[in-house]
């Protein structure tokens, strides 16, 4: 669903100042649109405006290796340089991409035929052996790849020319799904192997609708259209990126014509933009999903199923997400979202009642409440405030606690399942479209963020990896969400919407998942 919210000019100059939504004490949402910014300290676009599009998100990728990488903003860039062996289009279904066709011969290997007549952007060919050698090069201890959809391989074989077996431990029914971004990128074995994995970062070489060109980190980096490219050539001629890590920057790019499109915009930097002249906010469905994570494995008041559910009856999203989100968001029951497979309709939300919070902390044995760290990253600290002043009417004390977005990373994705305290606030892109996408780090008892243990869980999650029925994967979706949904080992929130500001050169539409493959936009000149 796209919501397109056009900026208007009041009085001439700037917007008023957003209306204060205030609920029993808590100022929720309360943000002022920046003052007009000068066009210093902007971005210039590889020779000039012409049939360039200019693209701004939060920040630079953290490599242009693309099998040495596992974050969105990093992918966005990349999978403009790099193809990968299967796609999702915007009508969320699974598309061909290198790989013409899939299936699966026996419960434990997935045959690709792919695509003839592909090259790299050096001419090397495209080829299963190029397949072989790249999912195993991401595989190999020496790569160091973050990225762990593709942790059940365990070997690929060349059957024929265009033609790859992939092998696995056990059954994966969703592995062509999981190729179609961050481990489906294939890379170029000679050209590897010649130049190496240092120089190979510095000068990346793909087989995408986009070549490389150059990069001054922190500040742009430059692509070109391929003209060989094997579904032809990109309307527009060339790609620029660069970082704009705020919403002044972005409406300084914006407004100076440093840019054309502002992605990865989270609803609080989307209100500051709103209403200026020349600037428009294009709002879609997405897939990206925020929930709080509670320990559930530590001594304390959260070890109490009452006490997690009384956190769920004290969060009001349907509030939170008009008053401090804009709206540009949608409630999600028990983890997994909407328009993702597996996803139940039938599981309903919590109840938002502060009074039935009350009497279920009562009656676990903190009728007066309790205090707690709630921990996020300062890019969310608006949510994170919010939610502490939901919690505070219902008598949980949850002090905030701010991290730069790198250290929240780190400890995120760190061994220490402590590391984000009791509490903490995080998101997932589910981009496979299928719910393992968010369940397979996040709840069973073996994985690393899974901060609670469920052997009856953990019984659901093996089905719906592991089952080839496609019935009976989602029967066990839909019984994880119940399970859920009873034990509340998560406070549940909401899937937010992919916002985009723009100026009206560019003509582009994402998936739900927001990647930004640039290949089929156009601008006007």
């Amino acid at each position: 669903m796209e919501r397109t919210f056009q900026g208007r000019i009041r009085d001439g100059s700037r917007p008023t100042r957003r209306n204060v939504l205030r609920t029993g004490g808590l100022l929720l949402g309360a943000l002022s649109a920046p003052a007009l910014l000068s066009a210093c300290g902007t971005t210039t676009a590889a020779g000039g405006v012409g049939n360039v599009l200019r693209v701004s998100q939060p920040g630079d990728p953290k490599t242009l290796d693309p099998q040495k990488q596992g974050d969105m903003v990093s992918m966005n860039v990349l999978i403009n340089m790099f193809d990968t062996l299967t796609t999702r289009g915007r009508d969320n279904q699974l598309h061909p991409r290198l790989a013409l066709t899939w299936k699966a011969t026996d419960a434990r290997t997935w045959r690709f035929t792919l695509r003839p007549g592909v090259t790299f952007h050096n001419g090397e060919a495209c080829d299963a052996r190029a397949v072989a050698f790249s999912i195993k090069r991401l595989l190999a201890p020496a790569t160091k790849s973050p990225i762990v959809e593709l942790r059940f391989v365990k070997d690929v074989t060349v059957v024929g020319p265009l033609t790859v077996d992939v092998h696995t431990t056990v059954h994966d029914p969703i592995l062509p799904a999981k190729l179609s971004l961050f481990g489906g990128v294939i890379v170029p074995p000679r050209h590897l192997s010649e130049v190496g994995d240092a120089r190979f970062a510095e000068h990346p070489v793909g087989t995408g609708p986009f070549t490389f060109v150059s990069w001054q980190r922190d500040h742009e980096l430059r692509m070109r259209a391929y003209p060989d490219h094997w579904e032809g050539r990109p309307a527009i001629d060339g790609l620029v990126f660069s970082p704009a890590p705020n919403a002044s920057s972005s409406l300084a790019s914006l407004q100076s014509g440093g840019v054309d499109l502002v992605a990865g915009l989270t609803p609080d930097a989307a209100q500051q933009l709103e209403g200026y002249s020349g600037v428009s906010l294009d709002g879609y469905t997405g897939i990206r999903t925020s929930y709080l994570s509670l320990n559930t494995l530590e001594k304390g008041p959260l070890q109490d199923r009452r006490v997690r559910q009384a956190l769920n009856h004290a969060v009001d999203v349907p509030l939170l997400i008009k008053a401090v989100l804009g709206g540009k968001a949608t409630e999600t029951p028990a983890l997994v979202p909407r328009g993702a497979f597996g996803f139940d309709p039938s599981v309903k939300p919590f109840t938002r009642s502060v009074r039935t919070a009350r009497a279920l902390l009562a009656d676990a044995g903190y009728p007066h409440g309790f205090s707690t760290t709630l921990t996020a990253s300062n890019v969310d600290s608006n949510v994170a405030e919010a939610l502490s002043g939901l919690f505070a009417e219902a008598g949980v004390r949850a002090r905030v606690n701010l991290l730069d977005p790198g250290t929240y990373a780190a400890r995120l994705t760190s061994d220490n399942r402590g590391a984000l305290g009791p509490i903490y606030l995080a998101a997932s892109t589910v981009w496979t479209l299928d719910g393992q996408s968010i369940v397979q780090s996040n709840v069973r008892s073996d994985r690393r963020q899974s901060r609670w243990h469920s052997k009856e869980a953990d019984d659901l999650i093996d089905i719906e990896e592991l089952s080839e029925d496609p019935a009976e994967r989602r029967q066990a979706f839909s019984d994880l969400q119940r399970l859920m949904r009873e034990e509340a080992p998560f406070v549940f929130l909401y899937q937010l919407d992919n916002i985009f500001a723009r100026n009206d050169r560019p003509h582009w539409k994402p998936g739900s998942a927001g990647v930004l493959a640039m290949q089929s936009a156009e601008v006007s000149r």
